[in-house]
This record gives C-alpha cells, sequence and structure tokens, in this order.
C-alpha cells in the first residue's frame, strides 16, 4: 500500500499508426517497471504526460489492445497537442543557428 509521502510510480505507452482503428497500449507497469519505462522515454526525448485521471483510466486497457471509444476524444487532443509540440520543437531547431 502506497502513502502520500510514496505514490505509487505507474506509466503507460501508446502507440499510434496511421493504419490503427486507435491508439494501443504497448507498455505499462508499476513501480520499477515504471521507472524504466520513465527512464527510456527521457533517454529517447519522448515527451512524458503526467495525468492521474488518464493514467488511471489507461492501466485498465490490456496490453496490445486499443483505447476503448470513451478515451478518444482525450487521447485524440493529447496526441494532437504532443504533435504540436514536436512541431514547434523542430521548428526551432531549423531556426536556431548551430554553435562551431
Amino acid at each position: 500500500m502506497s502513502s502520500p509521502d510514496h505514490p505509487t510510480n505507474s506509466a503507460v505507452v501508446l502507440r499510434y499508426k496511421d493504419t490503427d482503428v486507435a491508439p494501443r497500449v504497448v507498455a505499462k507497469g508499476k513501480g520499477l517497471i515504471a521507472e524504466e519505462i520513465i527512464a527510456r522515454a527521457n533517454e529517447h526525448g519522448i515527451f512524458i504526460h503526467q495525468s492521474k485521471e488518464l493514467l488511471g483510466l489507461l492501466m485498465r486497457v490490456d496490453l496490445d489492445e486499443h483505447i476503448p471509444p470513451a478515451l478518444y476524444t482525450i487521447v485524440a487532443e493529447l496526441l494532437a497537442w504532443l504533435y504540436h509540440i514536436e512541431s514547434e520543437v523542430a521548428r526551432q531547431k531549423q531556426t536556431t543557428p548551430r554553435q562551431p
């Protein structure tokens, strides 16, 4: 059981391809597994969104299953926001002069 001083760490990884009908849960875990998921995301520069409520709902989805229709809107909004952030970062990299 976790206390307020030691919350349980959890993580869910979603993947969406153009050929998918909806995003899939491709990895999830708690504790050390969640820490490894987060560490790998950080190593690869993958943005980590923190939403306790959404995390709780996504943790209920089985591995390699599509998210349920009830989550389509919120996940679509999140993915659109992430694509926007990635585009802005890429644009800034292109306009920032490189140092010799």
